[in-house]
């Protein structure tokens, strides 16, 4: 599987883990998920976390264009999280595309990327 999804506890952290190639189908498996939590909570934080990840097919960059621009608001913290110079690159080009704010971790990092998106969120808990 190329998608896998994790809702943490306190709910408005959304963890997708993508390996391999993203396609059309997986957006199609992950969006509904996402808009649901936004539906709920209003804004959420999401860690995307690319983990032998090769890119996109055609139609997933298709459906993501169209996901950014649907949801520029929606997204208060994007943690980006890879394992190759292209993907660090990858978290500034998405800065224009979005209102949230991103960082980028290294894969060894992963947990520094947890807790900053948890920041204030548990307080409010």
């Amino acid at each position: 599987m190329a998608v896998r999804l994790n809702q943490e506890d306190i709910g408005k952290i959304l963890e997708i883990h993508v390996s391999e190639r993203l396609t059309k189908q997986d957006y199609e498996q992950f969006v509904p998920e996402v808009e649901r939590l936004i539906k709920e909570h209003g804004t959420i934080r999401l860690l995307f976390d690319m983990h032998e990840f090769h890119g996109w097919s055609c139609g997933a960059m298709w459906a993501d264009t169209k996901f950014a621009f649907r949801h520029f608001r929606d997204i208060e913290r994007l943690a980006v999280v890879g394992e190759k110079k292209w993907q660090r690159g990858m978290a500034t080009f998405c800065k224009p595309f979005t209102k949230a704010h991103v960082r980028y971790f290294d894969r060894g990092r992963i947990d520094e990327a947890r807790a900053w998106l948890e920041e204030e969120l548990v307080a409010m808990k």
